[in-house]
């Protein structure tokens, strides 16, 4: 078999690349890095409430407090505390992620839906200003 003959039947038999599946996840790590250089003094923090588990540690975990929809991040300032689900781009929110968010704008908290680092920046200055009346600069 000739060179270009066995590149062929390897190419043949590789199968497609997939896309990467952590798009969200590095998304994330790059807010939370951001966040605790531009604002030591705030908290921020996940809910690791995805990934698979067997069914006896998932009934643990809903006994233990674990709730379905809870937003990715949580980011505490002040006595104030907003919640951010981060999706990456063309994502869309699961209907548990959607009553999370009813619930937790209906008890006068803050909720945001970001796509990107950007995006979340924005989310974090917008809210800081609302809440406290200063910009990035003033922090």
């Amino acid at each position: 078999m000739k060179y270009d003959e066995l590149k062929k039947t390897l190419s043949l038999q590789t199968k497609p690349r997939r896309k990467p599946r952590h798009i969200e996840s590095s998304i994330q790590q790059a807010c939370v890095l951001w966040f605790r250089v531009a604002y030591p003094r705030y908290l921020i923090f996940s809910v690791p409430n995805g990934g698979s588990r067997n069914a006896i540690e998932a009934a643990n975990l809903k006994r233990e407090g674990a709730l379905a929809g809870v937003s990715d991040l949580i980011v505490v300032a002040n006595r104030a505390v907003m919640f951010v689900e981060m999706k990456k781009k063309g994502g869309r929110q699961q209907e548990t992620q959607k009553e999370f968010q009813k619930n937790v704008e209906r008890l006068g908290h803050t909720y945001a839906l970001c796509y990107s680092l950007n995006d979340f920046q924005l989310a974090v200055e917008r809210w800081l200003k609302l809440k406290f009346g200063y910009d990035i600069q003033d922090k």
